[in-house]
């Protein structure tokens, strides 16, 4: 393919166009706050299983209380009847029987009111815990919510500078050959790259010194040749820095 010398050298020019495109989209694939939001988006996850479990734990206890509060209801129940039954007389047997029903029944009621307060004070201490999850997911959730402002302000930022670069890109590839943007472009779409400045010697790209017969031919390609590296295949553009 033949191009005229200066069109060669403006590939540098979109070259450097296309490079800083490709960096802004590197660097919008990775942002900080990307690698932030993954790990804080685990951590709430991790969260949540802690207050799920946390939330079973009040409930279960709510629950037992409950069942507790219904047996010691049940007991004071039995001893108020039984009381009006001693209030009412009876047998010395009657008596006896009631009194020592009520003994029992103090005893019950007794243990359940132990049990119960040992229930509640567990109940306090996991409702204390679930407290405490529930203010690390709002914590996390804030840290999520400042890194996404923040990707959001980033992206934002990328995005003015990708759109000006792309404005600046399509004059410059107006201006140069079809057949040499199309070569350029096909190059630049397999390898990332597609042209680079021959220097002191090497191939801009993949950076091995040109010697022997391909040295013999690059040094003798007519200066409106498009040459290529045998190497790497983007096309050589040839300079007085290109030590030639």
């Amino acid at each position: 393919m033949k191009a005229a010398p200066q069109a060669q050298r403006r590939l540098l020019d979109l070259q450097a166009v296309d490079t800083a495109l490709a960096q802004l989209a590197h660097r919008r694939r990775n942002l900080p706050e990307l690698a932030e939001i993954e790990k804080v988006a685990r951590e709430i996850s991790a969260l949540e299983d802690e207050r799920v479990r946390a939330q079973v734990a009040v409930d279960d206890l709510d629950r037992d209380i409950s069942r507790f509060e219904k047996d010691i209801e049940q007991v004071r129940q039995r001893k108020t009847k039984d009381q009006q039954q001693l209030a009412a007389g009876g047998s010395v047997k009657q008596v006896e029987g009631l009194q020592h029903e009520m003994a029992t029944l103090n005893r019950r009621q007794s243990e359940l009111e132990d049990a119960e307060l040992e229930l509640m004070e567990q109940r306090e201490a996991a409702v204390a815990s679930l407290a405490d999850v529930q203010t690390r997911i709002v914590t996390a959730g804030v840290r999520r919510d400042e890194a996404e402002r923040r990707r959001d302000e980033a992206n934002a930022d990328i995005t003015k500078e990708q759109e000006f670069k792309s404005a600046s890109r399509g004059p410059l590839a107006a201006d140069l050959p079809g057949e040499l943007v199309t070569l350029y472009d096909k190059i630049r779409t397999e390898t990332g790259m597609g042209a680079a400045l021959v220097y002191a010697g090497r191939c801009g790209a993949c950076r091995i010194e040109l010697y022997g017969a391909d040295l013999n031919r690059v040094k003798s390609a007519p200066a409106d040749d498009v040459v290529r590296c045998e190497e790497c295949r983007r096309i050589m553009i040839r300079t007085a820095e290109s030590g030639l």
